[in-house]
């Protein structure tokens, strides 16, 4: 028997009911699936090992638990995260896109997501901010469960939360991310304009504060900054299609980016060889990236590349996805 009354089967089967649940969680609060999955481990070794006579409600305790564990790795993130190369991006979840004919699950499934936009915008947070804010606005935790979680009363959670969620709208994120087909129409646009070279066709699609980030790592070439203002995003994209489809073979696949529409690309060499890379070790032959997009009235607002291959580790493959 286990600490506390019930076998280890037993403590198994009640965790992994949770553990789909506390990984989004732990996701959505750290914006990388690796780290989550450390978290959601260290969780399961602490759940293993702890009294469960002393556990009224175990959904609630992993809650906790996670939340704390989380905070942790977001307070030393932001000493690691200064030494980063170039801007730093969430890891993006990507999946197949649905029918065309959407069904409720479908929906539902996508508006329990947080859209990569939304990510990079809770970068900005304190740690004590982006707990309250995740676990209060995306998982309906009530304050006094954050407030356990945080170690602080429940008026101070929910002022955390508060707060975090007034940095959210004062960064122009909209609660309602824009339906699927709007978001298809404008990225389809935009990738059609790309790759043929228009560069009027791609003005027509982007907002005049466009925003377009772009994570490398350091491994792969990638924008030191963001690059803001129509004009200067559509010249870079431009630049970059036509020296990809030039010298290299592109294949590209529309995907679903954090429930939103995206793209996925696979650039290889003609000839097959080896690709350089900035930091030194050669790539491989082949760079995938990432194309998240944010959509508002028809026209696209925020573009975010992920190229560092750390990070798009989870990521299925061209030939995995068709």
């Amino acid at each position: 028997m286990a600490k506390g009354g019930g076998t280890g089967t037993e403590r198994a089967t009640i965790f992994e009911a949770d553990r789909g649940r506390v990984t989004a969680m732990a996701y959505r609060m750290l914006g990388s699936w690796a780290e989550a999955e450390d978290a959601v481990q260290e969780a399961w070794l602490r759940f293993a090992g702890a009294d469960l006579a002393e556990i009224r409600e175990p959904r609630a305790w992993l809650t906790t638990v996670v939340g704390r564990i989380c905070l942790d790795v977001l307070r030393s993130a932001r000493v690691r995260r200064e030494a980063y190369v170039g801007p730093w991006l969430p890891e993006p979840v990507v999946a197949r896109l649905p029918s065309d004919g959407v069904d409720p699950a479908d929906a539902a499934a996508r508006t329990e997501e947080v859209g990569l936009a939304l990510l990079v915008v809770l970068e900005r947070l304190t740690p004590e901010q982006r707990v309250a804010f995740v676990l209060h606005d995306v998982f309906a935790v009530p304050f006094d469960d954050i407030a356990t979680t945080l170690a602080t009363t429940t008026e101070a959670a929910r002022q955390l939360a508060s707060r975090g969620r007034r940095a959210v709208a004062a960064d122009g994120q909209p609660r309602r991310r824009a339906p699927l087909a709007e978001q298809r129409e404008a990225v389809t646009a935009f990738l059609a304009a790309a790759r043929s070279g228009d560069l009027d066709g791609l003005l027509a699609v982007l907002a005049p504060d466009v925003v377009m980030i772009g994570d490398g790592g350091g491994i792969v070439p990638a924008g030191r900054r963001p690059i803001e203002g129509a004009l200067a995003a559509a010249r870079f994209v431009l630049g970059l299609f036509r020296r990809a489809e030039t010298e290299m073979l592109v294949e590209v696949e529309p995907v679903l980016v954090n429930g939103d529409f995206g793209l996925l690309l696979e650039i290889r060499a003609h000839d097959g060889r080896a690709l350089p890379s900035p930091a030194g070790p050669e790539l491989g032959d082949t760079i995938r990236v990432v194309m998240a997009f944010a959509v508002r009235d028809g026209l696209i607002t925020g573009i975010f590349d992920q190229l560092n291959p750390a990070k798009l580790a989870h990521v299925p493959r061209l030939a995995q996805l068709r």
